[in-house]
């Protein structure tokens, strides 16, 4: 039997492709944004999308799940923000830890920034544990990189599992892959060149690395671009010019340093050939940009299915013992 898993937060779902992977059925995804909302119904139309502010969404109903999870606002923690963590708006903790106590899950799973695991957070994570330790959870916070699990990007990312403590013995963070993940030259080969582009074997020797950390902007700030200056930099010694996003892959003919495309950088974060991200060209990177890597969240969701399985396994075995 597949799991069920309640997504909050739920972006262009690259978390929500990672945990249908690992064998979890979604019972809801929670998700402000209309256009990421789009992106799901489009690409799984069975799925119940609920578009709302998760301020406004109760779990009640869900009493019993084996999983909630999601990815909670990063400006709050972020080191390109102001990091004002608890005091920022935008933090949205509070409200997945009230939800958490509303359902009851057997497991939780939360995303973030790095930034998060600063020394100036301490208090604010350790207050997070206490608070779900008094809910019946033993939790642990770690710093998982992407490229560890075939991701080929720089993306280290927080995550914070929990399950009730009777689970939590069978947990073990996945070990990560032996294979070093595809270049990005190896990666996009195949979409780079599919226009004829006749520099597409020089240039995958240039993008003989993985990609740097791909940054969605936030509403406010940024537009499709690749980055900050120093992020431009580390991809123009891949051969890709970061300072926008291109509608199409070169041409054959074609000089300049080429740009990515909305599918390349969706390629890069993980996400399968035929995920179509939709919307228009700011917001469609803003979702790929935010996203959590499919591939990540696979690996952890195996562990975390794991974990519920083994105890569920232990416990009837010990019933026909006795």
């Amino acid at each position: 039997m597949r799991l069920t898993s309640l997504e909050i937060c739920a972006g262009a779902g690259g978390q929500a492709i990672g945990l249908e992977q690992a064998g979890f059925s979604h019972v809801g995804l929670v998700e402000l944004d209309r256009n990421a909302c789009q992106t799901l119904v489009f690409n799984r139309p069975k799925w119940q999308v609920f578009n709302e502010d998760l301020k406004n969404f109760t779990a009640k109903k869900y009493l019993g799940l084996d999983l909630l999870a999601g990815g909670v606002p990063c400006p709050p923690f972020s080191i390109a923000g102001k990091q004002l963590g608890r005091e920022d708006e935008r933090d949205l903790f509070p409200e997945a830890l009230r939800l958490v106590k509303e359902s009851k899950p057997k497991a939780v799973m939360i995303e973030n920034v790095r930034g998060i695991l600063d020394k100036k957070f301490n208090l604010y994570r350790t207050e997070i544990l206490l608070q779900l330790d008094a809910m019946g959870y033993k939790c642990e916070w770690r710093l998982v990189n992407a490229s560890d699990f075939g991701v080929s990007q720089l993306r280290p990312r927080a995550i914070l599992v929990g399950l009730k403590k009777q689970y939590f013995k069978f947990f073990d963070w996945p070990s990560p892959l032996d294979q070093k993940p595809l270049s990005v030259g190896e990666l996009l080969f195949e979409e780079m060149g599919s226009l004829g582009w006749e520099n597409i074997h020089n240039w995958k020797r240039t993008a003989n690395n993985i990609a740097p950390t791909l940054v969605g902007g936030s509403k406010k700030h940024g537009g499709a671009d690749l980055g900050p200056t120093r992020a431009k930099k580390s991809w123009a010694l891949l051969g890709v010019d970061g300072k926008g996003i291109a509608d199409s892959p070169p041409l054959n003919g074609s000089t300049a340093m080429p740009k990515l495309t909305l599918k390349m950088t969706a390629l890069i974060q993980g996400f399968p050939k035929e995920w179509v991200i939709t919307g228009k060209k700011t917001n469609a990177y803003r979702q790929i940009g935010n996203a959590f890597p499919p591939p990540v969240a696979k690996a952890i969701g195996v562990a975390i299915k794991k974990a519920i399985k083994s105890h569920d396994r232990q416990k009837e075995a010990y019933k026909k013992r006795f």
